[in-house]
């Protein structure tokens, strides 16, 4: 979870860099594309993006536009919650829409739906290729090999997908072979049972 964390939170500063200097560049006639980004962003986007994962668990029925429209909500209520808490702790929020578009006392941009919901239709592919990634990269420590070498956990195959889930199997390699050996089971079992000969009469 804490690779995944600060992944997230890389790729909203990368996102919100690119966003806000194209904005610059084309709204303001800025030629230098000035872009700007905040040290407290980096948090509130990783966090943001684990309860998205924690959401979509628990919204896999619904089609993916559905989700994504959840997924927008759950953004906008974070943009106003951790503005809220910034401006009670700093005296201000580090952003104020207070002048532009159509805003939610200077915390949120309603105007800006567009562009989240663009964002949370992108989550879901973003999210596999991260759970890809750290998963790959905790394969290649030092740790995981020698837990392999000892015994305590099996080198898992290459070959086949276990769908994980997002701050539960998909958290440890752990949870993940586990699945993995509980699938190989079920196919045993069901193996075996079509082997077993029928008693005779």
């Amino acid at each position: 979870m804490l690779p995944r964390f600060l992944l997230y939170g890389c790729a909203g500063w990368v996102l919100e860099v690119c966003f806000t200097g194209a904005a610059a560049a084309v709204f303001q006639k800025d030629s230098h594309g000035t872009a700007k980004t905040y040290l407290w962003m980096h948090p509130i986007y990783g966090a943001t993006a684990l309860g998205l994962e924690f959401l979509h668990d628990r919204l896999r029925f619904l089609p993916r536009p559905l989700r994504a429209l959840a997924y927008t909500t759950v953004i906008f209520g974070a943009e106003y919650a951790t503005g809220w808490l910034l401006r009670r702790a700093l005296g201000r929020c580090p952003w104020d829409y207070t002048e532009q578009g159509w805003n939610l006392k200077g915390l949120v941009r309603l105007d800006y739906f567009p562009f989240w919901y663009g964002a949370a239709l992108a989550f879901e592919p973003a999210r596999e290729v991260l759970l890809r990634v750290t998963s790959e990269a905790l394969r290649q420590t030092p740790e995981f090999r020698h837990a392999v070498a000892d015994g305590e956990v099996h080198s898992p195959p290459h070959s086949g997908t276990v769908e994980l889930e997002a701050g539960a199997v998909g958290s440890t390699f752990q949870g993940a072979l586990a699945a993995e050996k509980a699938e190989d089971a079920r196919e045993g079992a069901v193996v075996s049972a079509a082997t077993v000969p029928a008693p005779r009469r």
